[in-house]
């Protein structure tokens, strides 16, 4: 059986959280690498955990660790959480344009990335347009193969308040499938799943066909 090694940046959030756990549970990884700012807390103490806790500011330090064959970017905040357009732009674009650079440059051959719906580097809107900045980033990387998962707003139970993704969430159960809320787990699933395919080139995933990709 082959046997892999993922890497996992933004283990802390919503979409991370459910990725760590399902990628301790997959056999075909035998090894985690949790890139973070802080402790994991008893998460760290699982087998295959190899955690690498680093100020993101100074990725190239642990550049050696960074070795993974499939490695997962759920990294992502919010403006108002961020404090400034531009500390934003740091966490949602330079962190993992960087992450991305060092473990493209140690061998990896799939990077998935939890983007969002409407990204694009042409949108009026500021989130939207760094999400699509990054998408093309990566692209120009010309990664064996790489994932690209936009949602909706995303559902599950967050550690943090953002009441006003909860109110969006209620509001858009009834709206257009291209609309709907999508849950945590089932991006965490789709990324996995299509990371074990490793399909060359790039592969879209947009938010109403996540769930699919999840239960296929």
């Amino acid at each position: 059986m082959t046997t892999r090694t993922a890497l996992l940046a933004g283990a802390t959030g919503l979409v991370g959280g459910e990725l760590l756990a399902k990628l301790l549970a997959n056999e075909a990884y035998t090894r985690v690498i949790v890139v973070t700012r802080r402790e994991l807390g008893p998460a760290a103490r699982a087998r295959k955990v190899r955690p690498v806790v680093v100020d993101f500011e100074d990725l190239d330090r642990v550049c050696d660790e960074m070795r993974a064959d499939h490695v997962f970017c759920a990294l992502g905040t919010t403006i108002r959480k961020a404090g400034s357009q531009d500390k934003f732009r740091r966490v949602d674009y330079e962190y993992p344009r960087r992450i991305a650079e060092l473990t493209r440059g140690n061998g990896a051959r799939h990077f998935s990335l939890v983007s969002a719906l409407g990204a694009s580097r042409t949108s009026p809107f500021f989130y939207s347009r760094v999400k699509g900045e990054l998408e093309e980033a990566l692209r120009a990387m010309q990664w064996p193969s790489l994932g690209i998962f936009r949602p909706s707003v995303i559902g599950g139970e967050r550690g943090e308040s953002r009441p006003m993704e909860r109110v969006a969430a209620r509001l858009l159960q009834l709206a257009p499938a291209t609309w709907r809320p999508v849950q945590a787990s089932d991006i965490a699933a789709a990324m996995i799943r299509v990371a074990l395919e490793s399909k060359p080139g790039v592969t879209i995933v947009e938010s109403k066909a996540i769930p699919a990709v999840a239960h296929r």
